[in-house]
């Protein structure tokens, strides 16, 4: 009961001030209340007491309330009218959740192997197999008007919200505000962001109320954030608005249109899983060496399928997730294509290997070596400060894998006769400690 009113309020109150038949009418619409919650009558109790509860007044924030008639002049010069205005900010109060996470430093990091596991699950291969099916004319046509093939969008939308099974439940422009008035950095950027997504609902695009996304204000089917949407949002059915939130052919359209319009090449792959012969000099695997596949195939590098490549003349780069303990990769220009939507390596080989899946594609071949883990920021701290102790210079110790820190790890590695790959791992880390 607890927890289902917790997950009540989250969704509510960021539209504690709109009015209730409005509220259920966007209920209704997506799915009947009780298809929606699965309520049970004690359930229907608790939620008609939170309805009361979230009807009353906003309590209210001196701060916040400064901060907004502070921003007006912002936002009347980038042409939000004092209607729009009013009838977005009238009893808003800061989100209390994007004040919690905005400052909240995550010291756990995720291994690879597991972000993969659940990204590429068998559950969200087989619901992207069928929405491939079930969208196929509406793909094929998206594929051909923006040249990006249609495995890929599928493969974002999966990743971005399990295909619209969860958005975010925060209202954007409420996050917005929330980062605007309290975030220690880049008030300007959120500031930015904050007029776009007023102008959004005021051009009618979205309601306020369905302005659904999440904590940091990314949003819809495929969590564009407000600027993203302005420059590479898509009027699919030609209704004339750009409806990533309610419309699964606009959603997908500007995912597409953001991937062509950040150099998505045409029916080539994101990349291939290889195999490195005995010996490989590990310095090529650096992640800026580019070579041809070509001539990637001359160092010995093989595809773990044992077919070639099919266009020896693309560029690629070597890429070691997990360094020489895990699965290697010959990245091609898509992948990069790809991190410019989320710029993080496991997020952009999770949507490559999710769309060869969709098509057909098996799992991955290579295994991980599960015990290599990743450091979180205070070990990486320590790696670095043992790497100067002990003359493998790195500079400053500030928990970050940069170059500098790259270089030392392999020297070290080296000179202890390990594979230089400059991998970071636990198992690097208590080899350093037992060094002294």
């Amino acid at each position: 009961m607890l927890s289902f009113a917790r997950r009540t309020v989250n969704v509510l109150k960021p539209m504690a001030r709109i009015d209730l038949h409005r509220l259920l009418s966007s209920v209704g619409r997506r799915q009947t209340m009780r298809q929606t919650m699965r309520l049970t009558l004690p359930r229907v109790s608790v939620l008609a007491a939170l309805l009361t509860v979230l009807a009353a007044p906003a309590k209210a924030d001196p701060e916040f309330d400064r901060f907004v008639r502070g921003f007006w002049p912002k936002a009347q010069a980038a042409g939000i009218s004092a209607q729009t205005y009013n009838a977005v900010f009238t009893g808003m109060a800061p989100d209390d959740d994007t004040l919690r996470l905005m400052s909240k430093q995550s010291e756990f990091v995720k291994p690879i192997w597991e972000y993969l596991d659940s990204a590429v699950s068998d559950d969200r291969v087989e619901k992207g197999r069928e929405l491939l099916e079930q969208y196929g004319s509406v793909l094929a046509r998206i594929e051909a008007r923006y040249g990006v093939d249609r495995e890929a969008v599928l493969a974002i939308w999966g990743m971005e919200t399990n295909y619209g099974g969860y958005m975010g439940r925060h209202n954007v422009i409420q996050a917005l505000a929330t980062l605007a008035y309290g975030a220690p950095r880049r008030k300007s950027f959120w500031e930015k962001e904050l007029v776009t997504a007023l102008g959004i609902v005021q051009a009618g695009h979205v309601r306020f109320a369905d302005m659904e996304g999440s904590w940091a204000g990314a949003m819809g089917h495929t969590q564009f954030m407000p600027s993203s949407w302005k420059a590479y949002a898509a009027d699919y059915d030609g209704d004339g608005r750009r409806d990533i939130w309610t419309s699964i052919p606009d959603a997908l359209a500007s995912t597409a249109s953001y991937l062509n319009k950040h150099g998505w090449q045409t029916g080539k792959t994101w990349g291939y899983e290889v195999r490195l012969p005995a010996g490989f000099d590990y310095h090529l695997a650096d992640g800026d060496k580019t070579l041809t596949l070509g001539e990637w195939s001359r160092h010995g590098v093989r595809r773990t399928n044992g077919r070639g490549f099919p266009r020896p003349g693309d560029n690629a780069i070597l890429v070691l997730p997990a360094g020489a303990s895990g699965p290697a990769f010959l990245m091609l220009r898509n992948f990069y294509v790809i991190k410019r939507y989320n710029n993080a390596t496991a997020y952009a080989l999770a949507v490559g290997h999710l769309a060869d899946r969709l098509i057909g594609g098996g799992p991955l071949e290579g295994d991980w070596s599960r015990k290599h883990l990743p450091l979180s920021r205070s070990e990486t701290v320590e790696l670095q400060a043992l790497l100067n102790r002990q003359g493998f210079s790195v500079g400053s110790a500030d928990g970050k894998i940069g170059p500098a820190t790259l270089r030392g790890i392999r020297a070290y590695q080296k000179a202890r006769g390990m594979v230089p790959d400059g991998y970071a791992s636990v198992v690097l880390l208590e080899r350093l400690k037992l060094d002294g």
